[in-house]
């Protein structure tokens, strides 16, 4: 038993399944926040990510909207808007509407990343580069609409002001580790697809952690993908649709999510290719046994304060499950 408490959360691409229509994508996001609402999840987050087809979280505050209006205590947020492509002003009236709504239910987890290709961000936003650079200032921007004080600016978000909707950074270098620290925000860090700077980006952010407003002590999330089934070689033949969705993304050919098949020799040996491997380093695979004891020992070498899961399968009542058994995992580990 630990004595340290560990929460557990979700972040959701909203990948479209083969097969799938847009609106069968949405549906099953509302059915999947709902479970883990009862499951005692922390937060749902939803990322945000552009053209591409196979995925369908593009705008992620109308998605965070239709998932608290669906839900009632959990919370619900951005894992994250990707800032650089956006108007700090503009994010803060939504985020400030968003947590007027629901009160006290909003998070807003910040990115310094486009979310798509480079000819995409700069339709997106033509200054996408300067922004970047600029992400820092920006995140200051965020807080300064969201204060109390800026009651008297000429320029104002004014559905923000005192709403508590606490900020997040989100990273996958060391870049964001110094800000979340040098902030006194809360960091999370996209260890299930970015592992390589994980246990860096950690001892960063809690050494130069300088306490703030929003948070006292450092506040450490960590994703890790996760797939749990009732037998290993069931979560085995699940991920298959996590290891052909990875293959999309070196090859370029990105699909939508395709339906498990069995785990072959061919996609063993991509799963033991460098490149696939160092992606899919946490990456926690098998029955609920198997899962524990992975999870344990990552827990006992990250110290993490919660653990944000990522679940890539074709059928939603098999991440229902797998999501349903992690919370067991987790609340045993508790």
């Amino acid at each position: 038993m630990s004595t340290k408490h560990t929460s557990y959360s979700i972040l959701d691409l909203a990948l479209v399944s083969e097969d799938h229509t847009l609106q069968d994508t949405y549906t099953n996001v509302l059915k999947l926040a709902q479970h883990a609402e009862t499951y005692g999840y922390s937060r749902y987050w939803l990322a945000e990510h552009h053209n591409a087809a196979n995925i369908a979280s593009s705008a992620t505050s109308i998605l965070i909207g239709y998932v608290a209006q669906g839900t009632k205590t959990l919370r619900v947020g951005s894992g994250g808007i990707m800032l650089p492509n956006h108007s700090p002003l503009i994010i803060a009236e939504q985020f400030g509407t968003l947590g007027t709504i629901y009160p006290n239910r909003i998070d807003l987890g910040l990115g310094r990343a486009p979310g798509t290709d480079r000819e995409t961000a700069e339709a997106i936003r033509t200054d996408f580069m300067q922004a970047a650079h600029s992400f820092p200032t920006e995140v200051d921007k965020i807080q300064t609409y969201f204060s109390s004080e800026n009651d008297e600016s000429q320029v104002r978000a004014t559905v923000a002001e005192g709403v508590n909707v606490p900020l997040y950074i989100l990273g996958s270098s060391t870049d964001s580790a110094h800000l979340a620290a040098k902030k006194g925000l809360p960091y999370a860090f996209a260890s299930h697809f970015a592992t390589t700077h994980l246990w860096d980006a950690i001892a960063i952010y809690r050494k130069e952690f300088k306490p703030s407003e929003a948070l006292q002590e450092p506040y450490f999330m960590a994703g890790v993908n996760i797939i749990i089934a009732d037998t290993d070689e069931e979560a085995e033949r699940l991920a298959t649709s996590l290891i052909r969705m990875i293959v999309g993304i070196f090859t370029g050919r990105r699909a939508n999510v395709q339906p498990p098949t069995e785990m072959t020799e061919d996609l063993k040996d991509i799963m033991r290719n460098p490149q696939v491997h160092q992606m899919l380093k946490y990456s926690f695979i098998g029955s609920k046994a198997t899962v524990k004891a992975q999870v344990k020992e990552f827990l006992a070498q990250s110290n993490a304060d919660e653990l944000i899961a990522v679940t890539h399968l074709y059928d939603i009542n098999a991440r229902i499950r797998s999501y349903e058994l992690f919370a067991e995992i987790m609340n045993e580990l508790n």
